[in-house]
Formats: structure tokens, C-alpha cells, sequence
């Protein structure tokens, strides 16, 4: 819809829909350029044998560059400081993709570009240049060494390793930000950050330590809260108000009805979407905004899972694969760490649930659900 519209368009960072040449290649869904980690598995490395450029691999291998796989399906024998070191390398591929989109941004500053950047970070594994590592060591945290037996790379400092790649993370951010200030755009341009799941269940990474999850219930995979409210920030210069806070509940779909509002072209999206714009919200017209009569969740991995919202109220069903499929309800109002079931105490509410869970769902040939699809 922005291509269509005049924008320059890229992404760059990690893409896992569909590799070059399948329906899913970024550069059939509107990107004039993808440069980045073509493949969910090849982005599990830090320091990978190549990224694409469109249609195009660019190389990275060679001594000490590229070339580590993301996996490691032994464990070292202790923690000595030599094991390690057959897990680094030098092309520090979040640095390359970095480069690639300040390049972009350089190159489209006099006409309307939108730039979608896939940080792969802190996905795993947990590889971060040394340099960036000593501020974290030098806290002396208590940081047990990871030797592996998780199928994902060894790290002799995982604590201080995960810190280090949210800062790392946090530059890259900046300097986005900055060269958009440098190239006197910064009062033209919307920037949000924002973030696909909830914290990482992997052990090697520890979410207790950093309270990652911050009060709530479940992480990445979970239809928890944890697993899927995220972070949004957004800003605008001269547009949105600075330093407000909203709780307006919204999700992915809304993202795309948002961008056209803001072009003034709300009435220009394709037919069949259910997202509701939430630029109201982003502009201080928050007695315009629109809201959800309900926001429904499915995925089928964990044992399966549902998850409804409406209003205040959060049902879930977990194990559904299992056969599974009773209603867990919950009051987000009073309990955003969804500690306390109050199926029994609401039947009103789980029988409404459960009418919406199934009125709004369809079923999938790819992913199939036996004890919903009947």
C-alpha cells in the first residue's frame, strides 16, 4: 500500500515468511529492498555464512568472519576460556543490517520512505563482540557459565552476553534516530519500536534474573499476558504528545489501518481486514478512538492455545491439541498477572467467551485443531 502510494520501501533485519523466489519473498509483499536473514533458523547465528540482498546472496564466510552455525547440539566439557572461542567471529551481522539502513534512509531522504527494521536481537544464540561484553562483566553479576546441551550455542557469560545485545539493540536504535535528526526529518517522521513476543523461554537466558517479564504470567509461545503484550513506543516530534502513556488495547492487524489513517487514505484498505486504527491514540484524539469489541488469539504450538479479550476480561484454553477445552477467565483490570480463574464464579462470562472464541475463528488446513475444527 506505501509503494503504491510513493513511498521508497524496505526490510531489513530478519524475514522468515518465505525465502527468494516463493509467494512469501519480501520483495513480493511491496519491499522495493530486503537485506538481511532470509530464514527463521539461519537468523539463530550472529556471525552466519551469508544474507541475502533481494535475490541475492551476500557472502560473509572466510577465516574467523562467518560461517557459525546457530546450533550446538553437545555440551563442553567445563569453561575454560579456549572452548569458547570457535563461537565468535567477526562479521557481526546485526552491524552489517544496521548499515544497510542508514544507507537507505541516506538515499531516500528528499522523497516519503518507510523502513520496517527487523532487529534480530537479542534473539539466540547469545553472541555479542567482546568489547561490548566487558561494561556487563565488570558488574560482577553472578553469571554461571552456559556449556551447551539446549541446542543452541555455548556462552561463558550468558547473563552479561543477553544485557549486552539489548544495548546492543538500544545503539542501533539511536542511531536511526540521530541520522534522522541529521538529515532535518525528524519532525516528518513516525518512529515505533515495538516488539513480536514476549520474553524467551530458553533457560540459558535468564528472564528471572532480569524480571523480563516484569509481574506477568507466561512468556514467548504462551497466549499469556507475557507471552503476548509487548512494548509499543512511538514518537513523532510536533505530532504526538510527548511523555504520554496510553492503555488503548491493540494488536498487529491495527498497524496497517493506522499507517493509512495517517496518510488520510483510511478508506483506500483492501477489503476484509478487522484491524482498527489507533491513530487517534498516537495523536491526542483519544475521544475518537475507536476500541475493539474483542481481540482473538490462536496458536498451535504448545499444545495449542486460544485466547480471547473483551473488554476487561481474558479467557485462554491451553492443551487444545490435547482435546483440551475448558476456559480459564481472568480480570485484567484487577489482575494483569492473571493469577486468579474466575470461570466458576462467571459462567455468564465463559459461555460469551466461548461464543466469541468460535464465532471469530476459522479453521486451518495448515494447522489444524481437532477440538475446535468440529
Amino acid at each position: 500500500l506505501l509503494k503504491d502510494r510513493g513511498y521508497a520501501t524496505a526490510a531489513v533485519g530478519k524475514w522468515g515468511l518465505g525465502p527468494p523466489g516463493s509467494s512469501g519473498d519480501p520483495n513480493h509483499h511491496g519491499f522495493d529492498l530486503f537485506f538481511g536473514a532470509n530464514c527463521q533458523r539461519n537468523a539463530h547465528t550472529y556471525y552466519p555464512a551469508y544474507l541475502w540482498r533481494n535475490d541475492q546472496q551476500v557472502d560473509l564466510s572466510g577465516p574467523n568472519r562467518g560461517g557459525i552455525p546457530g546450533h550446538f547440539q553437545g555440551r563442553l566439557p567445563d569453561d575454560a576460556p579456549e572452548r569458547f572461542k570457535p563461537f565468535k567471529g567477526e562479521a557481526y551481522s546485526p552491524d552489517l543490517m544496521l548499515d544497510e539502513a542508514l544507507k537507505f534512509i541516506r538515499e531516500h531522504r528528499n522523497k516519503p520512505f518507510f523502513l520496517y527494521f527487523a532487529s534480530m536481537i537479542p534473539h539466540l544464540a547469545l553472541q555479542v563482540p567482546d568489547e561490548e561484553l566487558e561494561p556487563y562483566l565488570a558488574l560482577g553479576w553472578d553469571d554461571p557459565p552456559y556449556l551447551g546441551g539446549g541446542g543452541y550455542l555455548p556462552h561463558r557469560h550468558p547473563r552479561a552476553a543477553y544485557a549486552a545485545m539489548i544495548s546492543h539493540l538500544d545503539r542501533e536504535v539511536g542511531a536511526i534516530v540521530s541520522l534522522v535528526k541529521e538529515l532535518g526529518l525528524y519532525e516528518q517522521t513516525l518512529i515505533i519500536f515495538t516488539s513480536d513476543n514476549g520474553p524467551t523461554h530458553v533457560a540459558h537466558v535468564d528472564v528471572d534474573f532480569f524480571d523480563s517479564a516484569g509481574g506477568l504470567r507466561g512468556l514467548k509461545g504462551s497466549l499469556y499476558e507475557g507471552g503476548i503484550r509487548v512494548p509499543m513506543i512511538a514518537r513523532w516530534p510536533g505530532t504526538i504528545p510527548g511523555g504520554t502513556v496510553s492503555d488503548h488495547p491493540s494488536y498487529f492487524p491495527d498497524v496497517m489501518p493506522t499507517f493509512m489513517d495517517i496518510l488520510g487514505r483510511l478508506d483506500e484498505m483492501p477489503p476484509g481486514r478487522d484491524g482498527i486504527s489507533f491513530a487517534p491514540t498516537l495523536l491526542g484524539h483519544a475521544q475518537e478512538q475507536k476500541k475493539h469489541a474483542a481481540m482473538i488469539w490462536e496458536f498451535h504450538g504448545y499444545g495449542g492455545q486460544q485466547a480471547a479479550r473483551y473488554g476487561d476480561w481474558k479467557a485462554i484454553r491451553r492443551d487444545l491439541r490435547q482435546g483440551n477445552t475448558n476456559i480459564e477467565l481472568y480480570n485484567l483490570a484487577t489482575d494483569p498477572g492473571e493469577t486468579t480463574d474466575l470461570a466458576a464464579e462467571h459462567p455468564e462470562m465463559v459461555a460469551r467467551m466461548r461464543d466469541l472464541m468460535a464465532r471469530e475463528r476459522s479453521a486451518s488446513e495448515v494447522f489444524k485443531m481437532e477440538a475446535l475444527d468440529q
